[in-house]
């Protein structure tokens, strides 16, 4: 067995770094609301794309820089490292009525001192009906009007918020630098006929867009005065020096291209930075960063200006300062983001265009850095293929021996024929990275929100089937109603109801996503991140309204376990061996399974009908059936930007439920798989606990039973094993070849594991001080253990250890 230190450990500075990011309490920060307010208020008179220039302008020019006296980058999101920005535009609501309960939440804790609060009620009421969330309302047809009531589509954090999952072109930033985009923006701004109605609207994008760059240059000028005035004053020589760099690189970069590593790390963190203080949106990612980043790697250790160490260290500490970023999201949208995920997700591995496999020395230098640093950001994503170099797989199982739940693994031989199905060229399907949890997107050129834009909740809509089209939890009618449950004759009636009931479903939908769209289209446009995207300069339009090259979303479908194994369990007990009527189960679900009769009910339940995650098609293609209504239906109904310019602009399905799992489960009466009123579903497209009884090999048959070709937002299959079983050699090797079986021979498309054993996650729960540093895998992303409400950390205890 290779020990712990087989990555090395932090440079002596970034150890006491990385301790001070993780010591900081995170707090609610006022500064960025204060000066976007004050834009807002100066600029009354403009179109909003305008207003958007101005507002990053002002808090650029204006908010606080520091440089940190351990840190090799410069660039900070708040007040402090941590702080969380308040992003009043999208709405200030939530943040008003929490004031005094930030600090008394179960889980993802934010801490504010009387003076933010004060700050906060002097802005409140310019945001008083002027912001995103309620011009979305506002949009929104009656129709939808229960859904929004009953939270059944897990909208809140849609409307409380900016969109993301991209990755921005952080290889032709380096390139170009933003003097390229800015002299691109030049010229189409002068090439504009302004009697043609639509160059109107594209020359104050045009506008818009040098605005911003600009400011980005000013802000990047200021850290450039400010690490030379620390250096000024510098008595340790080799400090000075750095600060010197720094200062001289700021001035630099990004407004010019790249020259070298150190610069090309400085121009990615400014930008990556900048897009998160634009907009609220999260899951921001780097793309593929050992692919743009090589070059300059490469030709840094050529010319001498840098060592693989210094490299290494100046890595670790871009992984810090990505810690530092943060979000304060409400108390509901907790739920479905547990830990504070922010999604920064960095892909490396994979192909080249011309199919070879892409695996260079950064790769293998990331994922040290990554080990060495053991934080739950960034989100680290391995692209897996058939020829992938052997020793980077073996690397990648001892990182993941580490226990801190990376790095994911997503598979090329699926994703990339799933691309070039839905029309992505070839070449760019071939670059595809991985942007939040298991999302994908070909960097720079995707359009907004891939997915996460709503909630289908499976067993909650098989209880609303069951009782005629009226929700179980809040007694409202969903749909229209196909009859009741106990006067069903057949399965196949029951699913018959399902297919109507979900085809309606699914269309409602579809028009709360898209009045939440058209609003953020007009209210919120991101002038940067549009910038950076291709060709949003070359059509004169925002993201939003269709500017990317591509542009496919999908929402998210959570519970398929608990549906699976309860329709296996209505099919088998009820309609096909008869051993429970249809009255009994009604009447047990409708108890909770509390009466003795009906705990003997949810025992036959759980133990005598089969179980998704067990290679038994009696219950895994009877959830493929129901999931393909969904996916046939959803194909349906393009996106607002759809026919605007992108390929695509339709929408697919995913699985990616991030720990919607337990907010989702909190809605959900008892179900017919035995399964507890308003505990967590299971989480992705993984098992229900413990009901995966045959080991790693069945989980993968069952969930490679699934249309992974056609749900290309992402299949989401989390697995726990304990470290003893991989402290042995054999058993690693084992691992490699049973996940090369997965991904090779039967197409799966993404598996992650939690390295940590029951014994520890309970004593964490009771000994919390004990385990400052204990991170795990919620869902498509990590996070520190302790910060988490009890009840995910319940749901994570309670997943199935496998053995190998």
């Amino acid at each position: 067995m290779k020990n712990e230190n087989h990555f090395g450990t932090l440079t002596e500075r970034m150890q006491a770094f990385r301790e001070e990011v993780l010591d900081e309490k995170p707090y609610v920060d006022a500064e960025r609301a204060i000066w976007a307010t004050e834009a807002y208020r100066e600029s009354l008179n403009q179109p909003r794309v305008m207003v958007r220039a101005l507002m990053l302008q002002k808090i650029l020019e204006h908010m606080t820089v520091y440089i940190e006296d351990k840190s090799l980058l410069a660039g900070n999101q708040a007040t402090k490292n941590r702080n969380a920005p308040v992003f009043p535009e999208y709405t200030l609501e939530f943040v008003m009525n929490e004031l005094d309960l930030f600090e008394k939440r179960d889980g993802d804790v934010f801490y504010i001192t009387e003076e933010t609060k004060e700050q906060l009620r002097s802005i409140a009421p310019f945001w008083e009906n002027n912001n995103l969330r309620a011009r979305g309302e506002a949009l929104l047809p009656d129709e939808v009007s229960v859904f929004m009531e009953t939270g059944l589509f897990g909208m809140e954090g849609k409307l409380n918020a900016g969109d993301a999952h991209l990755a921005v072109n952080y290889e032709r930033l380096l390139k170009e630098g933003l003097r390229g985009y800015e002299a691109k923006a030049r010229a189409c701004k002068e090439a504009l006929d302004l009697t043609d109605p639509d160059s109107i609207d594209k020359n104050v994008f045009y506008k818009a867009v040098l605005i911003v760059i600009e400011a980005v240059r000013t802000f990047a000028l200021r850290y450039s005065e400010l690490a030379a005035d620390l250096a000024a004053r510098e008595s340790d020589a080799a400090r000075k020096a750095e600060l010197l760099e720094m200062s001289r690189i700021c001035a630099k970069v990004p407004y010019e291209p790249a020259s070298n590593f150190r610069e090309a790390v400085q121009s990615v963190w400014f930008i990556q930075l900048i897009l998160q203080i634009e907009s609220n949106g999260h899951s921001l990612s780097y793309g593929r960063f050992d692919q743009y980043m090589e070059p300059y790697y490469e030709k840094s250790l050529q010319d001498g200006t840098i060592t693989r160490e210094e490299a290494l260290e100046l890595l670790t500490c871009l992984w810090i300062k990505t810690l530092t970023i943060n979000k304060v999201r409400s108390q509901a949208h907790t739920l479905s983001s547990a830990g504070s995920p922010m999604y920064q997700n960095v892909t490396i591995g994979g192909q080249t265009v011309d199919k070879k496999d892409a695996v260079n020395p950064l790769s293998f230098l990331v994922l040290q850095s990554v080990a060495q640093t053991r934080l739950t950001q960034p989100n680290l994503t391995v692209r897996y293929h058939a020829n992938l170099d052997p020793k980077f797989f073996d690397e990648c199982i001892e990182v993941m021996k580490l226990g801190f739940g990376m790095p994911a693994l997503n598979n090329d031989e699926i994703i990339i024929p799933s691309f070039i199905q839905w029309g992505v060229k070839e070449e760019d399907a071939y670059n595809y990275s991985a942007i939040g949890c298991v999302e994908t997107a070909v960097p720079g050129k995707w359009g907004y929100r891939c997915t996460g834009m709503s909630y289908i909740n499976f067993p909650r809509l098989l209880l609303c089937v069951m009782n005629d089209g009226v929700d179980l939890t809040s007694g409202k009618r969903f749909v229209k109603g196909y009859g009741r449950f106990q006067d069903m004759e057949s399965y196949e009636e029951l699913l018959d109801a399902w297919d109507k009931s979900l085809r309606e479903l699914t269309r409602y939908s579809v028009i709360v996503e898209n009045a939440i769209d058209k609003a953020s289209e007009r209210d919120v446009p991101d002038i940067l991140c549009s910038a950076l995207t291709d060709d949003c300069i070359g059509r004169g339009k925002t993201i939003k309204e269709g500017g990317a090259v591509y542009d496919f979303i999908s929402g998210l479908q959570v519970g398929i376990a608990n549906m699976a194994d309860s329709l296996a369990a209505v099919k088998k007990l009820v309609y096909d061996e008869k051993k429970i009527t249809r009255d009994e189960l009604w009447n047990a679900i409708l108890d909770d399974f509390q009466s003795p009769e009906n705990q003997k009910i949810q025992e036959m339940l759980i133990n005598d009908a089969p179980k998704y995650g067990n290679d038994n098609d009696d219950v895994d293609l009877l959830v493929v059936r129901a999931y393909d209504t969904y996916i046939d239906e959803i194909k349906k109904y393009p996106s607002t930007r759809y026919h605007r310019g992108p390929i695509g602009g339709i929408r697919y399905a995913g699985t990616s439920s991030i720990s919607a799992n337990v907010g989702q489960g909190m809605g959900t009466m008892a179900t017919p798989d035995g399964r507890h009123a308003f505990e967590p579903l299971a989480e992705g497209c993984s098992p229900a606990h413990n009901c995966d009884k045959n080991g790693p090999t069945a989980v993968f048959k069952t969930v490679s039973k699934l249309p992974t070709d056609k749900i290309t937002g992402g299949v989401l299959l989390n697995q726990k094993m304990t470290p003893q079983v991989l402290s042995r050699e054999e058993n690693k090797q084992k691992l490699e070849m049973l996940i090369r079986t997965f991904f090779n021979r039967l197409h799966g498309y993404h598996v992650q594991y939690n390295i940590v054993s029951r014994e520890t996650l309970i004593d964490a729960q009771l000994h919390p001080e004990k385990h400052k540093d204990l991170i795990v895998r919620v869902a498509g992303y990590s996070a520190f253990f302790n910060v988490l409400s009890k009840k995910t950390q319940d749901d994570i205890i309670g997943r199935t250890e496998q053995t190998l």
